[in-house]
């Protein structure tokens, strides 16, 4: 069966408790143009899957399903917001307020009452925008007055500003709504989360979009590397007759990629926890901060296919080497290279004074571990 959009959906909900359902990407089972029609097509397909050439696309649970619609409705409620945020404050700097040049969030304490004073005022002095400020605020009174003097603004303007606000305080409780479906749904999969969210940067939110976008069974993906391509994090194969085009990531991921790359920057921020931080610095200097970003949110990827693999909690095989400190690396630096010289004397390549010359040299030489 062909379909476009979602109408594939309602079939697969009938058939999928009682047969095995393969949904398809089309460019797997693509014929030939220029000899395809509906009954060619079909044959085409048919021949294809019975020799097991037609790879299936990753079709989660119901409850995963179910998840997915309400996040990503949720996501399209908060980019709804944010457009609605933008466009109240643009509502004031075409009335020539310039309130947003001396307060940091337009959405603030301080900005909310001077904005609501302007809407329900005709007349704007200084006593009464002392008033509304909060203490906290870094702008004086007398800086915010003048960005509001002289404002040019009618009362349709003013009513269309009213609209506005109330459309982003209706998208406020609906997204707080959807927050309590959502966890009464996410219910189940607690374990999980509190699994990942043992890995530096990844907080309950982001936890919960990586599970409801890739599910709990890693067996599918195979491995990490087929997991990581599937979400668009690495680069592509596009070489012929000995040159090499471009390999730029690729478009897939949609919903995932963006959350692991807001994750792995949120990663290389824990000071807490410089290990993916070090990592960052290592490939920024040699590829760049874009493509670094791009390479750290694949490490994270790994390392959830891994943990929901095996349940076990976050724990690089290399972690000692970035969180061990200074005073410790030198001790174990030393010891290796003590080892190092036995072994040599062992096999009667060096001599005694070797070894009594390297423990000279340890004692006043400050020693680090050799680079990665």
């Amino acid at each position: 069966m062909e379909s476009t959009g979602k109408y594939w959906i309602p079939i697969y909900n009938v058939l999928e408790d009682h047969a095995r359902v393969t949904v398809a990407n089309p460019k797997w089972v693509k014929a030939v143009a220029g000899n395809k029609d509906d009954a060619k097509d079909s044959k085409w397909i048919g021949d294809l899957f019975q020799l097991g050439l037609v790879p299936g696309s990753f079709i989660p649970p119901r409850i995963i399903r179910i998840l997915r619609e309400l996040t990503r409705y949720r996501f399209k409620l908060v980019g709804m917001r944010a457009s609605e945020r933008n466009r109240y404050q643009n509502c004031f700097t075409v009335c020539n307020v310039a309130l947003d040049a001396v307060v940091s969030d337009m959405f603030g304490l301080s900005a909310l009452n001077v904005t609501g004073y302007i809407m329900n005022h005709e007349e704007i002095r200084l006593g009464n925008i002392s008033s509304l400020l909060h203490y906290h605020l870094k702008a004086t009174p007398e800086e915010v007055y003048a960005s509001v003097e002289g404002h040019q603004m009618t009362a349709e303007q003013k009513q269309r500003a009213k609209l506005v606000l109330e459309h982003h305080e209706y998208l406020d409780r609906l997204i707080a709504r959807l927050d309590e479906i959502i966890d009464r749904v996410i219910a189940p999969f607690e374990p999980a989360i509190s699994l990942l969210c043992t890995v530096p940067g990844i907080q309950r939110a982001s936890a919960i979009k990586i599970i409801v976008e890739c599910g709990m069974d890693m067996a599918q993906f195979k491995e990490a590397r087929r997991f990581c391509n599937w979400a668009g994090l690495t680069p592509g194969n596009n070489q012929s007759a000995g040159k090499k085009f471009s390999v730029h990531i690729r478009k897939a991921g949609t919903y995932i990629k963006p959350a692991m790359v807001e994750v792995a920057h949120a990663a290389v921020s824990v000071k807490a926890t410089p290990y993916y931080r070090v990592k960052f610095e290592r490939i920024s200097k040699r590829r760049g901060k874009k493509r670094a970003y791009i390479a750290i949110a694949r490490m994270l990827l790994t390392a959830v296919y891994h943990m929901l693999s095996t349940g076990e909690v976050w724990s690089p095989s290399d972690l000692e080497k970035i969180d061990t400190p200074l005073e410790i690396k030198q001790k174990l630096t030393a010891k290796e290279i003590e080892k190092a010289a036995k072994l040599l004397m062992q096999y009667g390549l060096v001599g005694q004074e070797v070894l009594e010359n390297l423990k000279k040299a340890m004692e006043t030489v400050v020693l680090l571990p050799a680079p990665a």
